[in-house]
This record gives C-alpha cells, sequence and structure tokens, in this order.
C-alpha cells in the first residue's frame, strides 16, 4: 500500500538566514529587532512553564492518594468526638 511519510522541513542554512534577517530589518527595523526576540523567548517561557505546570498536575492526578493520613485524620475525630463526650458527661 501507501507509507505516509511525515513532513520534513529543511532548516534554513547561511545565504537562507541572511535573506530572512534582511527582510526582518526591512520590515521592523534594526532597532526593534531586540526587543521583539526578547518578548518572544519570554513567551516561550511562559509556554514552557504553563507545559511544565499542566504536566505536575496530570501526575499528580494519577497517582493514588495517600491511606495514612486518611487513617490518622479519621483517629483524631474519633478522639475529639470521645472528649466532648467525656467533657459532656462531667
Amino acid at each position: 500500500m501507501f507509507q505516509i511519510a511525515p513532513l520534513q522541513v529543511p532548516i534554513p542554512g547561511g545565504p537562507e538566514l541572511i535573506i530572512i534577517l534582511l527582510v526582518l530589518v526591512l520590515l521592523f527595523g534594526a532597532n526593534k529587532i531586540p526587543k521583539l526576540a526578547r518578548s518572544t523567548g519570554q513567551a516561550m517561557g511562559e509556554f514552557q512553564k504553563g507545559r511544565e505546570e499542566l504536566n505536575q498536575e496530570l501526575e499528580d492526578m494519577k497517582e493514588p492518594p495517600e491511606t495514612s493520613t486518611d487513617s490518622t485524620t479519621a483517629e483524631s475525630v474519633e478522639e475529639e468526638e470521645e472528649t466532648e463526650t467525656e467533657t459532656t458527661d462531667n
């Protein structure tokens, strides 16, 4: 049958990069390019941070809840009820 090959986009080399940089300078001006690069870097950092937080939340949801804390909580509630019963009896 037919095999579907993944799309492969070549990375621009030396001459292509020079042409791209010249077009960017003509469009935005030389003084705005560092600002654009900085804001793009910050946006990428925020995206990665959000992705890591989402992955962490998903991992936390996969983990089973700890049963030891539930049993100690139940014991402390029973002790409080016993203490309240003893104080009302006196």
